[in-house]
């Protein structure tokens, strides 16, 4: 449990954004709370506690305010916040205190409250790809006949069209957003070592402990795990190279707009103001540095995620999870959002492209030229000693299968909805 007083100054792809709210302190504390109260009310379904005793714990977890800063202080007595929210929580229900978290170990809850946050943040997540998505499946279309430079390692290479370009983009969130929504973040219940035991000795009949894990599941409103996953991680793997994978997605058209918005080049521009503090003739392309700043931190965060832990319950790895989580949930949905305000504001200029295509002379469809004139002619074309057919020379003619492949990429987008 961290505190993050500052709002989030040094961090603005993610200051003010709905994936801040999502995953703030209070939101992991109500997802803690969240989780206790779906416990008691899946052991009363289950006859393991009375139901008057399940309805006060969970009356209480609804109304409890508890202050972020004090249980983290609290918390290092324990090493997790857990347990002091517990003592919280049975105070607040006095009549009721020994059903409140019955059984449970503090990983159940932290765990299922982790996955409850990423499940509500991937939800928003998924949503600002889909609008992204709208857009540049637009623009793609819009564009499919602008012809502009391809480049290679910086260098301006053949033609292509920017309707490509933005297609190019849209089939890297096309397959960022399908992994996403094939995600089943699980509900983690096992008890103290993993073995339910403690659920077992309660349960009224054989098979009771295993049940319980399915009605809790459905309280919460996560999937059903196989077993319990306290050292096994695999969950939490998959949901950070799924961030990671999206942060990447979401980063490659912010970085092809930097480039394509220098003032030499001058082929698109933000919508963004984009001030600088010391020159007042720069526009910066402001929103697309903020996607592309946590672009790249996403991945260094997922690298942290799952790391190898010991026996049934790790020390160290499993605790060592909690903030890289929060901050590539973060770092993503805000990524997400800031890129749905970059494309929807994003002006192109055909014009410059088509200008910036012709500075070569013919250096642009030399690839072309090498194909129809033999290999003396062709450098004296490229040198300006001689001339090629107008036909050869226009870069408009030479796309390949530019327009087919935006169409099959456009097809895959509308097979998805």
């Amino acid at each position: 449990m961290t505190v993050d007083p500052d709002g989030g100054l040094l961090a603005p792809v993610r200051a003010g954004t709905r994936a801040e709210e999502i995953t703030s302190d209070a939101a992991w504390l109500r997802a803690m709370l969240e989780a206790e109260a779906a416990l008691a009310r899946a052991q009363a379904r289950l006859e393991l506690i009375p139901a008057e005793a399940a309805a006060a714990v969970d009356r209480a977890a609804a109304g409890l305010v508890l202050d972020p800063a004090d249980l983290a202080r609290r918390a290092r007595q324990s090493a997790n916040p857990v347990v002091p929210l517990v003592s919280d929580l049975r105070r607040a229900v006095p009549g009721a205190a020994s059903y409140a978290h019955l059984g449970a170990t503090s990983q159940d809850i932290l765990d299922s409250a982790a996955m409850l946050v990423a499940t509500r943040a991937v939800r928003a997540l998924v949503g600002d790809l889909s609008e992204i998505m709208r857009t540049l499946a637009g623009l793609a279309e819009r564009h499919r006949g602008t012809v502009m430079a391809a480049r290679t390692l910086g260098q301006q290479a053949v033609p292509t069209t920017f309707g490509l370009k933005a297609a190019g983009w849209l089939a890297g969130l096309l397959r960022a957003r399908a992994r996403l929504r094939e995600l089943r973040l699980p509900a983690q219940l096992g008890g103290a070592a993993g073995t339910l035991a403690a659920f077992a000795e309660r349960a009224p009949a054989p098979g009771g402990e295993l049940l319980l894990v399915e009605v809790f599941a459905e309280e919460i409103g996560l999937a059903v795990p196989p077993a319990p996953w306290h050292a096994e991680r695999s969950p939490v793997t998959e949901l950070g190279a799924a961030l990671a994978d999206t942060a990447r997605a979401l980063g490659k058209p912010a970085t092809d707009i930097v480039l394509l918005a220098q003032t030499e080049v001058g082929e698109v521009a933000e919508s963004s103001a984009g001030g600088s503090s010391a020159m007042p003739q720069k526009r910066n392309p402001a929103l697309s540095v903020l996607v592309r700043s946590a672009a790249l931190q996403v991945p260094a965060y997922t690298q942290v995620l799952g790391q190898i832990g010991e026996h049934e319950r790790a020390a160290g790895a499993w605790q060592a999870e909690w903030l890289p989580l929060r901050e590539a949930l973060r770092l993503t949905g805000g990524a997400a959002e800031t890129a749905a305000e970059l494309v929807a504001g994003l002006r192109v200029f055909p014009e410059r492209m088509r200008a910036n295509a012709g500075r070569t002379g013919g250096g642009l469809v030399a690839e072309r030229l090498a194909a129809h004139l033999d290999p003396e002619t062709l450098k004296r074309v490229l040198s300006g000693d001689a001339t090629a057919p107008d036909d050869l020379l226009d870069p408009g003619a030479y796309l390949g299968a530019a327009s087919e492949l935006i169409d099959r990429i456009l097809a895959t987008y509308r097979e998805q909805p």
